[in-house]
């Protein structure tokens, strides 16, 4: 090879792993603000609501994209595939605000019914309990006779989309919850429509938190969570966080 032949050739190198850098760079940011942005909640009127609740297919396309810029950087390629791996690592450790204060915790994979979807557990503090029709969080050691259920329920509705299910379930939870707040919609801790409820002002007054979300189809997901006044800040912020790894998967 002549020295022009070798030179053009070391331009072309350089150039092509700079725009293999360039691509892997866009499709990281088009990723991290698809899934893991923290958007604030939005609250509103009802209205329809984009189906994009995190569902993972959108990684198996960037990746094939990636495919072709890979074969150029090995190192970078394998970097990618880590990180693919990681977004659903058996166990991993998050850090959760639990009354105010900042907790390390150790959570664990969890797979929903026909696997549909994956959610991450406090397994020191919670169990999924698996059947046809949903899938039922609650606590590993039972609460006394006193106390309410605290449970969330996570449920696929296969025939009906967010926008015709949503008032189904707001006229269903205001026979327990008169005072049921007004639908509204939310982009936090998952895309979709939120509704909550309290019966009443004591410390162990029920407390109902719903969210209808779209299963990427045209179908919904149904995520009813049940606690009391006392374990909101408790039992209602770890659901919260654990819904913020809920993803569908397909």
């Amino acid at each position: 090879m002549n020295s022009v032949d070798k030179r053009a050739k070391e331009a072309l190198d350089k150039r092509t792993e700079q725009q293999a850098h360039s691509l892997e760079d866009e499709i990281w940011n088009g990723l991290e603000q698809e899934l893991f942005s923290e958007k604030p909640r939005h609250r509103g009127e009802v209205k329809k609501m984009k189906k994009k609740n995190r569902i993972v297919p959108i990684i198996l396309t960037a990746a094939a994209a990636l495919a072709i810029v890979f074969s150029f950087t090995t190192d970078t390629g394998t970097a990618f595939m880590k990180g693919i791996k990681d977004l659903f690592a058996p166990e991993k450790e998050i850090i959760q605000s639990i009354e105010g204060q900042d907790e390390e915790t150790n959570v664990h994979l969890n797979e929903g019914t026909n696997a549909d979807y994956v959610i991450y557990l406090d397994e020191t503090r919670y169990k999924m309990m698996n059947s046809e029709d949903s899938d039922i969080i609650t606590t590993i050691e039972p609460l006394p006779a006193q106390y309410p259920e605290v449970t969330m329920e996570i449920k696929q509705v296969a025939d009906e989309t967010p926008e015709d299910l949503v008032s189904k379930i707001e006229t269903e939870l205001k026979k327990d919850f008169p005072g049921l707040r007004a639908v509204e919609t939310v982009t936090e801790p998952v895309e979709g429509f939120w509704l909550h409820g309290v019966a009443g002002n004591d410390s162990k007054s029920k407390v109902v938190t719903a969210y209808v979300i779209s299963n990427g189809k045209q179908g919904s997901f149904v995520i009813t969570e049940n606690y009391f006044l006392e374990a909101a800040e408790g039992h209602g912020a770890r659901f919260h966080h654990m819904l913020k790894s809920f993803e569908i998967v397909e």
